[in-house]
């Protein structure tokens, strides 16, 4: 029954492209692929009618879904009937999908279901490679969703990440590339990360600002300023909307007004105010090597005043296959590098990353070991101070929101502010 129904979805959405012509953007990688689709459909909505991916609906099943304007019915027959037996209705004029893969095959097959017009390849990561042999398989993996784009259409390859770019050889339409490398077409630089000075942190105020200046390839500059969002990865998913936008006709007034619209959605490294005027940075979301060190360093960018910590709480990162032990090895010693000053691991896949930064030089005593996280934000609960900023990041199976709920200063605004909150994961 579900090969029956995944089939007749495609058959219909793919149907539906065929008759109304609608754009489509694509996006994929490892890491900022939610963050980079969510900043290109709000910069866009401001002048088309836009469909953009449902919740993480990123696969054979969510990619179809998305394109016919439901959410899934579960197990219910019917529910999968009405949607099969509805008609298109209000049909947008470009569609910005996520695509997500787990197995070899997996991005071809979505790249049939809508091959794309211009698609971004954001960075990669060794999250998902259990089962690929190698990252450069991942890679190649990833490369399909190029090969497919039309050949009237434009690729966007992030220019920090060297494997990306390396898979440039796959376009067969023009090619630009984006980052803070001296290198990449579009380019970010004079990053400036602001943070409060008085470090009591209280809901409704103002926590951080990020101002960076973008050289466009026309030689054209925008100088973007955004309040309450944190690192350069915010700046990498919003250069793709930049470019996309001015390719579809945006002035530039139009796409710096709307960069005051775009709101990452909950965990992807959001500011929320703690308790005792502590700062939550929320990725709990989910964790790959790269958005893991990312995070890092934006925490260890925060210069806490004298008795306040930069405490860094971290699950495990799934996926990784023969990976796993190396990955979290890798993140240990890296938080020992930037000076974290408490180290909190959660999970038994975790204990890796606290080994390696005690060996790496993090005392002892300023690290803790929790088996889950409604342990550790228990204890975090306890050992908060005023002006703390507390790092939470994990892979979706490390259930790491539940750590900031114990910590958010507003926890009734869970549903709203949070990660998994709807009946079916509590």
């Amino acid at each position: 029954m579900k090969a029956f129904i995944q089939q007749q979805i495609t058959k219909k959405a793919k149907k539906i492209l065929a008759t109304y012509k609608p754009l489509v953007i694509t996006v994929s990688g490892s890491v900022g692929k939610t963050s980079t689709r969510n900043a290109i459909a709000t910069m866009l909505s401001t002048k088309y009618r836009v469909g953009t991916t449902i919740k993480n609906y990123n696969n054979e099943f969510g990619v179809p879904l998305t394109i016919l304007g439901y959410e899934s019915p579960g197990k219910s027959f019917f529910g999968w009937l009405k949607i099969l037996c509805s008609k298109p209705r209000n049909i947008p004029e470009i569609f910005v999908l996520e695509y997500g893969i787990d197995h070899p095959g997996d991005m071809k097959h979505l790249c049939d279901i809508a091959s794309p017009d211009i698609c971004v390849l954001t960075r990669l990561s060794p999250v998902h490679a259990e089962h690929f042999r190698s990252l450069e398989q991942l890679a190649e993996e990833k490369a399909v969703m190029i090969d497919s784009t039309k050949p009237e259409g434009l690729v966007l390859l992030n220019a920090d990440d060297p494997l990306v770019l390396g898979l440039r050889g796959h376009a067969h339409t023009p090619v630009v590339t984006y980052g803070f490398s001296s290198g990449a077409q579009v380019r970010a630089s004079e990053y400036q990360l602001e943070t409060r000075e008085d470090f009591s942190f209280e809901p409704g105020e103002h926590f951080s600002t990020v101002r960076v200046h973008v050289q466009m390839q026309d030689q054209t500059s925008i100088d973007v300023e955004l309040k309450n969002m944190l690192g350069q990865t915010c700046v990498s998913a919003l250069l793709p909307a930049i470019i996309i936008a001015q390719r579809l006709n945006l002035s530039q007034e139009e796409i710096i007004s709307s960069l005051a619209a775009i709101v990452f959605e909950p965990g992807r490294m959001n500011p929320i105010p703690g308790i005792k005027g502590s700062l939550l940075i929320d990725s709990s979301y989910n964790a790959a090597p790269a958005s893991m060190n990312a995070a890092l360093e934006v925490l260890c960018a925060f210069h806490p005043s004298e008795k306040a910590r930069r405490i860094a709480v971290l699950g495990h990162m799934a996926e990784l296959g023969g990976y796993r032990e190396q990955e979290h090895r890798m993140l240990g010693m890296r938080a020992a590098e930037l000076g974290v000053d408490l180290l909190v691991t959660v999970g038994d896949m975790t204990r890796e990353i606290r080994r390696a930064a005690i060996e790496a030089g993090i005392p002892e005593v300023q690290t803790q070991h929790f088996d889950t996280p409604v342990h550790a934000g228990r204890w975090l609960d306890a050992q908060i101070k005023k002006g703390d900023i507390v790092l939470i990041k994990g892979s979706q199976s490390a259930r790491m929101e539940k750590v900031v709920k114990d910590l958010m200063a507003e926890p009734l605004r869970a549903a709203e502010l949070l990660v998994r909150q709807s009946k079916d994961w509590q």
